[in-house]
Formats: structure tokens, C-alpha cells, sequence
């Protein structure tokens, strides 16, 4: 793949390259990408064309003058910052399962007890890829960038996390930047997997205009989009001998109750709730994902980047999905190479941000910059 003539893009936090990939897709010559992780560095290695210069570093060590630099951009060229910090610190996991009074009230409440419903913590506990945020806010103003694009998970809008949110707004704010903030779910914009996630647009020029749908969800009636993109196509063609992996095939202790949970369906089956003769479960007191399992007619649910053993979604045919397949839920394109045991693959594509919906946003910003 040749350099694109669009605008210069350095990718930080790149990880798998979700980013890039998008921003390449949207016409933007992506310059350099700054990953910590080794893996994921030689991800992109594996595949030239979408990521400029790759280089492993701590983003904290790197100057805005290291970003112009390695993007071979003197101080006048225009740039664009893309990246998403780890989002960790914000997830749901980070707060539900902190104190164990959200799975408390489940149980509670699966009893039929009465009780209320624990406030959400709002104190942030101590993590410091939390500061990485910031770190990210210091390159685009060191490097004087014209345009960023910035993503993290919903949960960062979360009372506890939500100053990190705006404090980022209100610092690229007073420095002369237009800001918008969208939530975008991938399967609006061609991706077969329904994940959300929190985007800052940032421009000096103008306000980016948030992308528009491409797609519709569900039962969503809208003449002028396409219907979603569904498991069951993204994963065609995946399901072959060759691309098989030992890690998919299911034993152990829920391995019956796996096979016999109906594509779409989770651990509810298998209640009384759901009508089962001989429930082993009680809805509510496993978290949603557990024994979930794709439908091949509808989009799928997020992918983990670090699944649990029973965590889904799993394959309809009652197996694990394959990396290859994970990729391809998430947008990546076909052919795109994953470095590293399985366990790294799974984990590089559960945190990558979906390239369709990258590139939407990516663009979003290009149009405000040019």
C-alpha cells in the first residue's frame, strides 16, 4: 500500500492498529504509531501500509517535538492526533466489581430479598494509566496538532471518571479547539459487533460535525442506511479446517449446558425464568456474558479482550471463537496477521477500536482540519 496524500496521522496508545487502519480507510497518510505493548508493536509491523513508523515507547517519556519528528512533519505541516488511553481505570469492571455491592444486590435481589440497589461509587481508585489521559492532552498541545481524535469505553462518563472527561475538554477548549463529544456503536457504522464507545473530536479550524449512522440496528427502520452487518456475515468463510485453533474447543464443567444454550441466548437458558425443567441457574446472579452465544442472524456482542473461560460470546457451533473471527467482528480487514500466543491476539483485538468506525470519526475530523 502506497502513502496516502491525505493528512498526516500519528497514532498514540495504537495498539492493533484500529485507528490507523480507520484513519487510512478515511483517506489520512497515517505517519507514525507509539505503542508500549511488544506485541501489538510487531502486530503493526506485520502489516505495512496502515501504520507509518512504528515505534515502541512510553507515550509519558515521548515530546510533542518525538511525535513531528518520527512523522518526518517540520513545525508548520498539519497533523492529527488520534489514540485511545487504556481504558482500564474506566471500565465497568474497574467500579462493579470493586467492593462486591453490585454482585451482592444481584444475589439479594435473585432471592426475591427486598433491598436497594447500592449507590455507584463516585471516589476513582488509584491506577495511573488514569494520568495517561492527560499524557494525551500534553502531545496534541506540545506538537500543535490541528485536529485529535480521542476514544475510550462508555464507563468514562461515569461519575468517578467523568472529571477525566472534561478536564481534557475544558484544557483543549481554552487552547483554541472546537470540541465535539459522541458516543458511536460500531454496528451503526458496518461492524457486526453492537460496541459502543466515547469519542472527543477536537479541531482548531471548526467544529467537527459528528459521523452520521451508516447503518441500522435492530428493528430500526431506515430507508436511506444499510441494515447491519451480521454474525453470521462477517464470520463467513472463517469456519473451515484451516483456520481451526486447539484453544476453541470446550470441555469442562459447563460444557453440556454450553451446547445445549440457543444461538442469542446466555446462562438464562438454562432457569426457571426461561422455563428450563432443571434450572441450574438463577437469572441475575451471573454476569450477562456468561455461556453467551452468537446468533449467526444478528450482530454480536462485544468481544473481551480478556475473557474468562465461560465468558462469551462463543460460536453458535458451540466452540470458542477464533481469533481470525474476533478480528473480523471487530471490522478488521481480512488477511490482517495477529502476533503473539492466543491469549495476546484475544487481548489485542478485544481492546482495538473497530476500523469502520475509526475511519468515520477519523474523517469526522479530517473535513474540520482541511
Amino acid at each position: 500500500m502506497n502513502r496516502k496524500s491525505g493528512l498526516p496521522i500519528v497514532d498514540l496508545f495504537a495498539g492493533a492498529g484500529g485507528l490507523s487502519i480507520g484513519a487510512t480507510a478515511a483517506g489520512c497518510d497515517v505517519r507514525a504509531a507509539f505503542e508500549l505493548d511488544a506485541f501489538a508493536c510487531e502486530t503493526m509491523r506485520l502489516n505495512e501500509g496502515y501504520h507509518g513508523e512504528v515505534v515502541r515507547a512510553d507515550v509519558a517519556r515521548l515530546t510533542g517535538d518525538d511525535l513531528r519528528k518520527v512523522a518526518r512533519l517540520n513545525a508548520r505541516d498539519p497533523l492529527i492526533v488520534v489514540g485511545g488511553a487504556p481504558c482500564q481505570p474506566f471500565s465497568k469492571a474497574a467500579y462493579w466489581t470493586e467492593e462486591g455491592d453490585e454482585s451482592r444486590y444481584r444475589r439479594a435481589r435473585a432471592a426475591g430479598e427486598m433491598v436497594t440497589r447500592p449507590a455507584a461509587p463516585t471516589e476513582a481508585r488509584p491506577d495511573e494509566r488514569r494520568t495517561l489521559v492527560e499524557e494525551f492532552w500534553r502531545l496534541i498541545f506540545e506538537s500543535n496538532a490541528d485536529g485529535f481524535v480521542f476514544e475510550n469505553v462508555p464507563s468514562i462518563r461515569h461519575p468517578r471518571n467523568r472529571p477525566v472527561l472534561e478536564g481534557f475538554r475544558t484544557a483543549a477548549l481554552a487552547a483554541g479547539y472546537e470540541v465535539t463529544e459522541t458516543t458511536g456503536n460500531a454496528a451503526q457504522f458496518g461492524v457486526a459487533q453492537t460496541r459502543e464507545r466515547v469519542f472527543l473530536l477536537g479541531a482548531r479550524k471548526r467544529k467537527p460535525l459528528a459521523p452520521l449512522p451508516t447503518h441500522a440496528m435492530g428493528a430500526e427502520i431506515a430507508p436511506h442506511l444499510d441494515q447491519a452487518a451480521t454474525a453470521g456475515d462477517a464470520l463467513d468463510g472463517l469456519g473451515g479446517a484451516d483456520y481451526f485453533e486447539p484453544e476453541e474447543v470446550v470441555t469442562g464443567r459447563w460444557a453440556e449446558h454450553l451446547r445445549t444454550v440457543p444461538p442469542g441466548s446466555n446462562y438464562k437458558a438454562h432457569t426457571s425464568w426461561a422455563g428450563h425443567p432443571n434450572p441450574s441457574f438463577v437469572t441475575e446472579t451471573r454476569f450477562w456474558n456468561f455461556l453467551l452465544k452468537l446468533a449467526p442472524e444478528r450482530p454480536s456482542w462485544t468481544i473481551a479482550a480478556s475473557p474468562g473461560p465461560w465468558t462469551g460470546p462463543f460460536h453458535w457451533d458451540t466452540r470458542r471463537l477464533r481469533t481470525v473471527e474476533m478480528a473480523a467482528l471487530q471490522g478488521f480487514p481480512r488477511g490482517y496477521q495477529m502476533a503473539g500466543s492466543r491469549r495476546e491476539r484475544v487481548r489485542q483485538i478485544g481492546n482495538a477500536v473497530p476500523p469502520p468506525m475509526a475511519a468515520a470519526m477519523a474523517r469526522a475530523v479530517a473535513e474540520a482540519v482541511a
